[in-house]
């Protein structure tokens, strides 16, 4: 066996350094995102698209990364990701328009896209010894969730301070990308899986990722714009036509690519398509109920964002409770048994949450739910994670990894551009602060959280009906071997690294 690194834990240090910032921008945002309308004057509409388009690039270009790291190398693809993160970063912090900061926010999730897959890959092959991959794999994944969990709680303190300070959320990230551009590549060497003389030959589909990225950024683009104009304006019927014609074409590339991001294959087995579809369910729910819980805390009740931020710590609590409770059942109960319940329980969840009046209370109308939805994403996220990967073969574990923590992304993405628009229209023109507002707003979130619950509900049926019994794997990350045969695609195989960020999307 090779000698360890003796840099390894170092550069996991960098490395894990980087995946905490990585994931905790998708969560960050949550509890600015008013004092970011109030500043650079966004449409309710337009303000999903701070959160949307973080994780529809990085969702859709999760997988072109990944490879991108086997033929160009894994530490240089992550040096050039992290430093488009950290430069994107400074854009999103200095943006004095709200189109400049969504145009930050989708170079950032591309630098995600790019930098996580690559960072995964280096610590699998950082740590030959299964044991010190296994403990190495274990820190990165408890790094990544506290990045999803306190995501909330470092936004309300940053912009907490003042209007303007939610710019903090974003600079916070320039030195710790500088830090690890400089420093990195003393610690680990070049890796790849494919030789360069093969790295022509090999070349991955960049036309697939842009026109299935160009094809959901419209359909997005639609939706959101259905919020503020009539359905049948040219704006939204032409957007969302074009997003069709555009992922028809994806559909049609891949078909032909001889190296498609997603092979057809891959869609044969019926578990793990069942699987990624009701992901993209319950991806929808769940980034919905952030986004518009949110901002019914401060734009209803009056929270200031330190107390948002700090409301949300029953959440991190609870699922990670339910995530150790999910876990220890799936050997006894199975996968389809413990989803069942977890869908169930979200959509229970939701369906409470139509409750909200406009002097609701925290105790009664916010944490319940919050608690309900809490525990059964964390029931569904070990059942996620094993499902996905049932029957693959060694040659397709990156790949269904990949696809996996891509269509959590891309589901989250989607589901609250349809969602924060049928709360939108419903809010119309009224002014923020008056009574006129609240019960608007608080009506349109209603039929958002009980659409969501219905999406849930219809997810719960779709997983018992069509689920197999799941036995659960060895390895839950899915990730082969790196070092057990020559070639091993170990940074594809780690594009799950970028799925840590869409398990915990703003807990």
């Amino acid at each position: 066996m090779t000698e360890p690194d003796p840099r390894r834990w170092k550069a996991l240090t960098v490395l894990a350094l980087v995946q905490f910032m990585l994931v905790l921008d998708v969560t960050v945002v949550n509890v600015a995102l008013p004092r970011i309308k109030e500043d650079l004057h966004f449409s309710p509409a337009g303000l999903a698209w701070v959160v949307d388009g973080y994780v529809l690039m990085a969702g859709g270009f999760l997988l072109l990364g990944g490879r991108l790291s086997d033929l160009v190398g894994r530490r240089r693809l992550f040096l050039i990701g992290t430093a488009l993160f950290g430069a994107a970063s400074a854009l999103a912090g200095a943006s004095v328009s709200n189109g400049m900061l969504v145009a930050s926010r989708f170079l950032q999730g591309l630098g995600e896209a790019l930098a996580a897959p690559a960072a995964l890959g280096l610590v699998a092959l950082l740590f030959p010894d299964p044991k010190e991959r296994t403990k190495a794999l274990g820190v990165w994944g408890g790094i990544a969730g506290l990045g999803g969990t306190s995501g909330t709680i470092i936004s309300g303190a940053l912009t907490n301070i003042g209007h303007g300070t939610w710019r903090l959320i974003f600079y916070v990230n320039v030195p710790v990308a500088l830090f690890a551009v400089l420093i990195l590549p003393r610690l680990a060497d070049e890796s790849r899986a494919v030789r360069a003389v093969d790295a022509v030959r090999q070349r991955p589909d960049v036309v697939g990722a842009l026109t299935a990225t160009g094809g959901l950024s419209l359909i997005v683009y639609g939706f959101l714009r259905a919020g503020e104009v009539p359905w049948g304006s040219a704006s939204v019927v032409g957007s969302l036509a074009g997003g069709v014609a555009l992922l028809v074409l994806f559909a049609v590339v891949e078909s032909r690519a001889a190296n498609p991001l997603v092979p057809l294959r891959f869609f044969e087995n019926r578990t793990r398509v069942t699987t990624n579809g009701v992901t993209l369910f319950f991806s929808s729910a769940f980034f919905t109920y952030f986004f518009l819980q949110t901002l019914y805390l401060q734009l209803v009740l009056h929270y200031s964002p330190l107390k948002a931020g700090l409301s949300y710590l029953p959440f991190g609590v609870m699922i990670s409770v339910a995530i150790g409770v999910g876990t220890g059942l799936l050997p006894r109960l199975g996968v389809k048994a413990i989803m069942t319940f977890g869908f169930v329980l979200a959509s229970a969840a939701m369906f409470l949450l139509t409750r909200i009046t406009v002097d609701g209370s925290y105790a009664s109308q916010v944490l319940p739910p919050m608690l309900m939805l809490a525990f059964g994403a964390g029931m569904c996220f070990p059942g996620f994670g094993n499902a996905s990967l049932h029957e693959v073969s060694q040659e397709d574990a990156s790949l269904a990894s990949g696809v996996q923590n891509a269509v959590q992304n891309i589901g989250g993405a989607v589901g609250l551009a349809v969602l924060a628009t049928i709360a939108t229209r419903h809010i119309g023109g009224a002014a923020i602060g008056t009574a006129r507002y609240a019960q608007r707003a608080v009506d349109g979130y209603s039929n958002a959280f009980l659409t969501g619950g219905i999406i849930l509900a219809i997810g719960a049926v779709l997983v018992a009906l069509f689920l197999e019994q799941v036995h659960v794997t060895a390895d839950p990350l899915g990730v082969p071997d790196p070092l057990a045969q020559p070639g091993d695609d170990a940074s594809s195989a780690s594009s799950s690294a970028a799925g840590d960020a869409a398990t915990v999307p703003a807990s």
